[in-house]
């Protein structure tokens, strides 16, 4: 029976070895990337038949790049992990288009199982493998990304802020996306919404 062919996207270089090892064994592991721009270019040249995508990337996040990943490589199959357990982000990974959802700390065969299922056209199911707790919502941010976040309700940009704290555009952007993740937001302005109601910031 044909291995299937899987392409790899997390930033974190720790988590995509921890991955690869899992994946390899049951897998032909094609290629692993850092983010979602790589992706996509990735996905159209290689053309695997499952992409493993985390959501928090630099560039592009996984969320934004199913939809590009689709038109890029027609019939690939998109399995989304991710650390954080807010559910509304298995619907969103579904609605965008991704065929499977899992969380970082669910068992490994959840993955090896998300993937096969993806592949063979399986529907996803509505609870993610893994699901066991709330979100840490608004306490769940580092001290940084609270700093990112209050600076984005002031209205700074990812470059602006870069250069007030001194640090990369891309670092930025990361630590904007995990917050996004930790509190539930899909976009920069329910990001503002929610540290406004939650107390992170002033307006």
């Amino acid at each position: 029976m044909k291995r299937l062919r899987v392409l790899l996207a997390d930033d974190h270089r720790m988590v995509a070895e921890g991955l690869k090892r899992l994946l390899e064994p049951a897998f032909d592991l094609v290629g692993i990337v850092e983010d979602g721009r790589t992706l996509v270019d990735e996905a159209a040249r290689l053309k695997p038949d499952v992409a493993v995508v985390d959501i928090a990337m630099p560039r592009l996040n996984g969320l934004e790049a199913i939809p590009l990943l689709k038109k890029a490589a027609p019939g690939l199959k998109v399995v989304v992990v991710t650390m954080h357990r807010e559910p509304a982000y298995a619907r969103r990974a579904l609605s965008a288009g991704a065929d499977g959802f899992v969380l970082k700390h669910a068992a490994p065969e959840d993955l090896l199982g998300a993937i096969r299922a993806a592949a063979s056209g399986a529907a996803p199911p509505e609870t993610p493998p893994g699901e066991s707790r709330a979100p840490a919502g608004a306490a769940g941010l580092t001290d940084r990304q609270r700093e990112i976040v209050q600076l984005v309700v002031k209205g700074l940009t990812a470059k602006e802020i870069a250069s007030v704290i001194g640090l990369s555009v891309r670092t930025v952007e990361f630590h904007k996306y995990r917050a996004m993740e930790t509190v539930g937001a899909s976009n920069s302005a329910e990001l503002v919404r929610l540290a406004l109601e939650h107390g992170i910031a002033k307006p």
